[in-house]
């Protein structure tokens, strides 16, 4: 099943896990769409500076610290993926919990392991 994912955090630097895991997403045949501090592109996906209009993205996985989460956050609630995973790093209990209020699941994980392990 592909699943319509939108990375937040995204980078042309090919040393960011935010890369790996947009190739990694294509090459699971997912949708993906990227925002990022820069605009660029990552292979076939161009990361814009504004997070997307499109109400059917099924997952969201960070790559920004919390503090710059706080920017996202009415953003993440109005747009109501089914879940937003939290990378290695980007864990924030207090979004999390409001997140997981509005019917979201909120998962610490890592989407490189995640799609690694056909658990994505």
């Amino acid at each position: 099943m592909d699943y319509k994912t939108l990375v937040i955090g995204a980078s042309e630097k090919r040393s960011r896990y935010a890369n790996s895991a947009i190739l990694a997403l294509l090459e699971k045949q997912h949708d993906v769409k990227a925002v990022g501090k820069q605009k660029g592109h990552v292979s076939s996906v161009d990361i814009v500076t504004k997070p997307p209009k499109d109400s059917d993205i099924h997952t969201v996985t960070l790559y920004i610290n919390p503090s710059l989460q706080k920017e996202y956050e009415d953003y993440l609630l109005q747009l109501k993926p089914k879940r937003v995973i939290f990378n290695p790093g980007t864990e924030n209990p207090e979004l999390q919990k409001k997140l997981k209020a509005a019917g979201i699941e909120a998962l610490e994980a890592c989407t490189l392991v995640l799609l690694a392990t056909n658990q994505y």
